[in-house]
């Protein structure tokens, strides 16, 4: 039976949420607005539209909408040529694979942005392919996502697995009907994510990899 297993990237597989969150209050400082941090953080994920809809609310002028979007992704672009992956990223990607899993990303990043987050993670040899903000018209927490990346993998929901950090990946993910787990390494709660359906939690990357046996022998039972 062919397996995917499938990755969020931002807080999942790099350290990056909290730049992002750091960029974001600055996109809309320019504009005018003061929005929290803590909010920011909690939106984290979703996609820029949603993520500006999310904070900002309906009710309001949207011509700076485009504006706000740009200057977030200026203010990161700086940090493209740093950008750092987590610990025991790369590892677990090549674990899957060598476990004959078809790994796919399934993230919100696009274009350059995704390209820099590639070279970070430095797994392409087996990575087989990637659902990014470009190829789907809803990010998540709608299930589009993951079902491109399910048709990457070439897998049913059944077959798959998918690991993010998010509300909003555990959310996705529930919708496609693909089972999943997170990380903590994004910065959002347990208790958050398992509310959303996360079958387990690690702390980080490198924890889900020292336990990828018994995960993958649960995961075996529950499909035999």
């Amino acid at each position: 039976m062919a397996r995917a297993a499938l990755f969020d990237v931002d807080g999942t597989l790099a350290d990056t949420n909290h730049l992002h969150v750091v960029c974001w209050w600055e996109a809309f400082r320019q504009a005018g607005h003061h929005v929290p941090t803590h909010d920011i953080h909690r939106s984290i994920g979703l996609g820029s539209t949603d993520l500006i809809d999310h904070l900002l609310g309906d009710d309001r002028d949207r011509s700076a909408d485009e504006d706000i979007s740009t200057a977030h992704k200026v203010l990161y672009a700086t940090c493209f040529e740093r950008l750092p992956a987590l610990d025991g990223a790369k590892e677990l990607l090549h674990a899957f694979d060598a476990r004959g899993w078809r790994v796919v990303l399934a993230t919100s990043a696009g274009g350059a942005e995704l390209k820099a987050l590639r070279r970070a993670i430095d797994a392409d040899d087996v990575i087989a392919g990637v659902a990014s903000a470009d190829d789907v018209s809803s990010g998540k927490p709608a299930p589009d996502p993951v079902r491109q990346a399910l048709d990457i993998a070439g897998c049913e929901p059944h077959e798959a697995l998918f690991v993010g950090d998010t509300v909003w990946d555990m959310q996705a993910a529930r919708r496609a009907g693909v089972r999943a787990v997170a990380v903590l390494s994004g910065g959002i709660p347990r208790r958050d994510l398992e509310a959303e359906g996360a079958a387990a939690v690690y702390a980080t990357p490198a924890e889900l990899l020292d336990d990828l046996d018994d995960l993958e022998a649960a995961l075996t039972e529950r499909t035999g």
